[in-house]
């Protein structure tokens, strides 16, 4: 196949041809064609030689010229791409060193197999064109709804085509067991947009939650305007989601707006889902109300949060317990994920007993170390004294104003508790030391004995030791592993040591060893007073 005057506006009709049909630049494909044509003048005219192809836009004519570099005389390695500048000048006077000199050869007559390889370099050049624009055109629509025609099935795997591509839903991203047939119409959230090695993917799916807020900010004009935010979403997909809404116009109700005339609004996001059960929650900043909402239907008589370990004890009437659960403890679950939170459920007999326990248990304590009568234990812990410290400790006139508790016997008390709680210090200490604890740890500042004890059984012994600690070591944290809450117990958990205590104590340690520079810490402090200010 030669290139001649016949078929040359064949090649911008072809090129244009097939740019209208994948959809991309003209010139890519004719740059292909160039390099295509340039390759197989190599294998014609030599490897070695560096041949360029130049298609005119207008009239088609390939233009085939050689290209050879002027170099220094030592310069000079290959004499078919180089010249040396004596040679050069002979062809163009005015040329030096670094210039390109260009000669004309004529146009190289196709083999067939160079008319494959020239056909498959422009194939290759129109795919990665074509990636290209796939990727631009999609990379920016992630996150959106998309509506596509079923192609194909491979492997549980749904082929979609998305107009100007093929996108890929998994079939762990279909609802339930949804089956469908080539030619079906499908509409699915764009998850992801990537990059691969064949070729840009677009990632389907009608299992995430977002999936189900894009289809209420179509059917909710009040959400598409903001005047409504969707705050969270929790979905078992195919079967029930919950939606926390807010609305920013006090005139206007959300939940009323995300159900419509008639349940017509929220029916149609109902059939997309292929049924899916949805509770509209409005969504509040107050976490204890929040959570009330979200057990819908379940009732709530009590609600505690433990904030530090990000989990919330919520109590019920005994009756109510397998309706807050749900079936397969689906209720709590998206109750969990939709507040961020672990919600233990308990009954209100169980909350009785758990409380009853506790009040037994602070009795006994009482009556074991301050050596006094039920009464006026059980006295101290309905009064909301929990151990020792608060006794020995607390302002006298708040013993006094327990019924039956006069000067002397708040006095004896308080005496009583300091004594004890000095006894257990000095035990402490001498089970510390006795486990190998040295003197600079006894002597830094900000340890009790029972946290040298704790340290001691726990192998921190030095203050170098304390100060290699992180601060959830010591004061315990929690880990999400496989999507589950996991607790990291810390040394000094059972002190009541916060994070941000057991912070301070590790950088105070490290700064008296000279490991850190005091200087440093200061832009951080001064960053929070602004903070606070």
């Amino acid at each position: 196949m030669a290139i001649t005057s016949a078929n040359q506006l064949e090649l911008l009709q072809t090129a244009e041809a097939v740019a209208r049909e994948k959809m991309i630049d003209p010139d890519l494909v004719i740059q292909a064609m160039e390099e295509s044509l340039a390759r197989a003048a190599k294998s014609r005219y030599g490897a070695e030689l560096d041949i360029r192809v130049k298609i005119d836009r207008k009239t088609g004519r390939a233009t085939f010229a050689r290209i050879r570099t002027v170099v220094e005389d030592e310069a000079l390695e290959n004499h078919h791409a180089q010249l040396t500048l004596k040679q050069a000048v002979a062809i163009k006077p005015d040329a030096v060193v670094g210039d390109e000199v260009i000669d004309e050869v004529p146009p190289v007559d196709l083999g067939r197999i160079a008319a494959q390889s020239a056909k498959q370099v422009i194939l290759q050049k129109v795919r990665e064109a074509e990636r290209d624009r796939q990727f631009e055109e999609f990379k920016d629509r992630k996150g959106s709804i998309i509506n596509g025609v079923v192609k194909r099935e491979e492997y549980g795997n749904i082929i979609v085509d998305i107009g100007r591509g093929e996108a890929i839903l998994r079939r762990n991203e279909k609802i339930g067991r949804e089956s469908y047939r080539p030619n079906d119409r499908i509409r699915a959230y764009i998850k992801d947009v990537r990059r691969e090695a064949r070729g840009p993917q677009v990632f389907l799916s009608r299992t995430d939650p977002q999936f189900m807020a894009e289809l209420f900010k179509m059917e909710v004009p009040e959400i598409y305007d903001g005047i409504i935010e969707i705050k969270a979403v929790a979905r078992d997909p195919g079967s029930r989601a919950k939606i926390a809404v807010i609305s920013y116009d006090n005139s206007i109700d959300p939940v009323g707006a995300c159900v419509g005339m008639r349940g017509s609004r929220v029916q149609a996001v109902v059939n997309e889902l292929q049924g899916e059960k949805i509770d509209i929650i409005p969504w509040n900043q107050d976490q204890a109300t929040f959570l009330v909402n979200a057990l819908q239907p379940a009732e709530v008589s009590k609600v505690v949060i433990d904030e530090e370990a990000g989990k919330i004890v919520v109590v019920v009437p005994d009756e109510q317990l397998s309706l807050a659960i749900g079936r397969r403890g689906q209720n709590v679950r998206l109750a969990s994920q939709l507040t961020a939170l672990d919600i233990d459920i308990v009954t209100e007999t169980d909350d009785s007993a758990r409380r009853q326990a506790e009040f037994t248990e602070r009795t006994k304590l009482f009556m074991d170390t301050l050596d006094i009568d039920e009464m006026m234990a059980q006295l101290l812990v309905s009064e909301g004294f929990t151990n020792l410290e608060e006794v020995a400790y607390v302002d006298l006139d708040e013993l006094l104003s327990i019924d039956g508790f006069d000067e002397a016997t708040a006095g004896e008390l308080q005496a009583r508790a300091r004594d004890n709680l000095e006894a257990a210090n000095i035990k402490a200490m001498e089970n510390a030391r006795a486990l190998g604890v040295e003197d600079s740890l006894v002597n830094f500042e900000g340890l009790t004995p029972q946290m040298l004890e704790a340290l001691a059984k726990d192998g921190i012994k030095t203050l170098e030791d304390f100060a290699t600690c992180a601060d959830w070591e010591l004061a315990g944290g929690w880990t999400t592993v496989n999507g589950a809450r996991v607790k990291d117990q810390g040394v000094l958990e059972e002190f009541d040591v916060s994070l941000e205590e057991a912070q301070h104590l590790v950088m105070t340690a490290r700064v008296m060893l000279g490991w850190v520079d005091p200087a440093e810490l200061l832009p951080a402090a001064e960053d929070d007073e602004e903070a606070e200010a």
